[in-house]
């Protein structure tokens, strides 16, 4: 008796664009990018086939895309987990990698504290200065009511024949 494989697992382009909610065009970009690497099938080829490896090539791709990577960065990451080399060099090359991401977020971040700072300050200024101008127009109306009223009468006007 012959023992039993299990078929493998395989997706098509619609099938992965809807579980990573994502376009097919995203997907053939990547793998124009060479991100990707799906079979051929059906006439011609035109049919995608991707593996269960390809799949995890893709959620690799999309996280790297979220923390902000290049795509060179989220390649080099890719290739890493396909190569079968030693990846001591390769995970020592992807920690630098994180680690200047990382610093130039945190200088992004520290960019964005300092303009925050400004805007709430500018916001502070322009909310002083338009109390003031309430205060100034209503002092104003005060006065106005305040005011004797004029009252203009016209003169009688006597037309006589």
């Amino acid at each position: 008796m012959l023992p039993l494989t299990k078929p493998a697992i395989t997706y098509t382009i619609t099938e992965l664009s809807r579980e990573f909610d994502i376009t097919p065009r995203a997907i053939r970009f990547y793998e124009d990018q060479g991100l990707l690497s799906p079979q051929r099938e059906g006439p011609g080829g035109r049919n995608r086939v991707y593996t269960a490896r390809e799949r995890t090539h893709l959620k690799l791709t999309l996280r790297g895309k979220r923390l902000g990577l290049s795509l060179s960065d989220i390649k080099s990451l890719v290739d890493m987990y396909s190569s079968p080399k030693d990846t001591e060099p390769q995970l020592q090359r992807f920690i630098a990698v994180l680690a200047q991401h990382r610093a130039a977020l945190e200088q992004q971040q520290e960019d964005i504290d300092v303009l925050l700072t400004e805007i709430s300050a500018h916001e502070e200024e322009c909310q002083r200065i338009l109390k003031a101008e309430l205060k100034t127009e209503s002092k104003s109306e005060t006065k106005l009511e305040n005011k004797p009223e004029i009252n203009i009468k016209p003169k009688a006007i006597v037309i006589r024949s």
